[in-house]
């Protein structure tokens, strides 16, 4: 017999029932719940974006397939599809999103998704503040709607480059401007921002420069200057301008204090990049590594709508997108673990595909990353020695006189 649980058991051993009681007594989620309890239904949601099922069916078909398995699981049998479409309506969203948070932190304070990549020599926490649209059917969700024609929600995130894990998420409606709701987010003093131009706001760099908080943010065209003082740039390297400025016009009301203008050169592109900073002491080239970092949120955008369930959905209500994306925020968490620890040196889709196909294969969760196609025997080696008797089982010859 084989010794281990299957990978899905493996993982959600990763999420300890006492904490996940905890949170289920500290939201009432289970208030005059009947038999369907929030682990079951968290383990439901959680295998519909690791298997990427379609809809509710497949859900709970795919379940009932594994009826011998779900004991394990920690759940009797699979739900049902109507018990779990009134879950995700009714059973609210803040449970499954402190269960994330909650999850995160102890996967950081036990450094389980890798230590910091040594990129740059500060020391001071590099974060990029970004946003994405999920676009949705205006029949389907007309809460949401955005355009004429078109609904969407918008997920603003903080980026932690630490360990390339989100550090604040807002979900809210598409319409939402990215410029405000970034008064909303927490940014922690003597950390380093790096925004595209659709957060430039003087009022708000001001603010973040008066908390201690240093920033990069690419800059249009349009805003009106006047050069303090201009830098040596290096004879080497795309820089092309690194000028001390100070904003004139009706942005000097704004920020009155100095500037950092600096103008890069981008191969293949007519247009100059134009970023402005706070940092004084940084070399030029040093701010422009910074924001070529902010890459890795529109990687961690992609990478999570390209593996996980976030583009479509198994329910029409706000409360339902909400379980499911937090869901796929906590399968996130657990497929960069995973990533971190595998020695095939796959890439993450990769990784996603195979573990999809191998829920509920039971081998130790370790080694099959390190060798994902090795075959385990069907039969253990026999512990006993077996015992052979001279003359057992053979006939006995009398001799007839």
């Amino acid at each position: 017999m084989v010794q281990v649980a299957s990978l899905f058991n493996q993982l959600l051993k990763h999420f300890p029932r006492t904490e996940f009681a905890a949170l289920v007594r500290k939201h009432g989620a289970e208030r005059r719940a009947k038999g369907f309890g929030c682990w079951t239904q968290f383990v439901a949601m959680l295998f519909c974006q690791l298997s990427r099922t379609d809809s509710l069916r497949e859900i709970c078909n795919g379940l009932s397939c594994c009826l011998g398995k779900l004991v394990h699981l920690g759940i009797d049998r699979a739900p049902l599809r109507s018990t779990l479409s009134y879950a995700n309506q009714h059973r609210p969203a803040a449970l499954f999103e402190d269960l994330f948070w909650t999850t995160l932190g102890r996967f950081r304070e036990q450094r389980l998704l890798g230590s910091r990549p040594t990129r740059f020599r500060f020391k001071n926490k590099l974060l990029s503040l970004d946003s994405t649209t999920i676009s949705l059917c205006l029949n389907l969700f007309p809460w949401a709607s955005f355009k004429r024609t078109k609904g969407g929600v918008k997920a603003h995130v903080l980026l932690d480059h630490d360990d390339y894990m989100p550090r604040f998420i807002l979900l809210t409606n598409a319409k939402a401007a990215d410029v405000r709701m970034a008064r909303a987010t927490p940014i922690p003093s003597q950390s380093i921002v790096v925004c595209d131009r659709a957060y430039l706001d003087f009022s708000r760099l001001a603010q973040w420069t008066a908390q201690g908080i240093y920033f990069v943010c690419r800059s249009p065209h349009y805003p009106l200057y006047r050069v303090v003082s201009r830098q040596c740039r290096p004879s080497v390297g795309n820089i092309l301008t690194d000028h001390r400025v100070r904003f004139t016009g009706r942005w000097s009301s704004r920020y009155s204090q100095l500037l950092r203008r600096i103008t890069i050169r981008i191969p293949g592109d007519p247009q100059p990049l134009i970023l402005l900073t706070n940092l004084m002491d940084f070399a030029a080239s040093t701010v422009g590594r910074i924001y070529k970092e902010r890459w890795q949120i529109e990687v961690f955008f992609k990478t999570l709508k390209q593996n996980l369930k976030i583009k479509t959905f198994v329910g029409t209500t706000e409360n339902a997108l909400r379980i499911q994306i937090w869901t796929a925020l906590i399968a996130m968490v657990l497929l960069k673990w995973v990533h971190h620890l595998s020695k095939a040196r796959w890439s993450l889709s990769n990784l996603t595909c195979m573990l999809r196909l191998n829920l509920f294969t039971y081998r130790d969760l370790r080694s099959w990353l390190d060798d994902p196609f090795g075959t385990l025997p069907l039969t253990p080696e026999p512990e006993q020695l077996s015992l052979q008797f001279s003359g057992f089982g053979q006939p006995r010859i009398t001799s007839s006189s």
